[in-house]
């Protein structure tokens, strides 16, 4: 398998990433669920995952996030094992650069973009 993380659904391929933040329902509580992948430079992955954070919270401000809603299980195949998501949101960088989100349905928007941007920012700032 190459570096490039898959996204994927019983309805089918989602996407194929460089990098995703996955933000599950309990992280609106407690942030230590969120987890986060690269397949880029990871010296300078915490700044990518905020930047990714900050941009979709405020395009989400702004409604201008696009947000694909999924109906199951959604799996993320990185080179270390799969991580699965029943509830919650997964946010990820295509190659292009372009963002993609998806969420399951009825989950809080707001509450887990907040929640993912609120935790890369805290790391971001642990380390300047």
């Amino acid at each position: 398998m190459s570096d490039l993380m898959r996204i994927e659904s019983e309805q089918g391929l989602l996407s194929v990433c460089e990098t995703v933040i996955v933000v599950p329902e309990i992280a609106i509580k407690e942030a230590g669920y969120i987890k986060v992948f690269t397949s880029k430079d990871a010296a300078h992955a915490k700044h990518e995952y905020h930047a990714m954070a900050q941009i979709a919270y405020f395009q989400y401000q702004d409604d201008e996030l696009e947000i694909k809603e999924v109906t199951s299980t959604i799996t993320i195949a990185t080179k270390d094992g799969d991580i699965t998501l029943e509830q919650g949101l997964v946010l990820s960088r295509e190659p292009s650069g372009d963002f993609l989100v998806f969420i399951h349905p009825s989950q809080n928007r707001k509450k887990l973009l907040e929640a993912g941007y609120r935790y890369c920012t805290r790391w971001v700032r642990l380390d300047i």
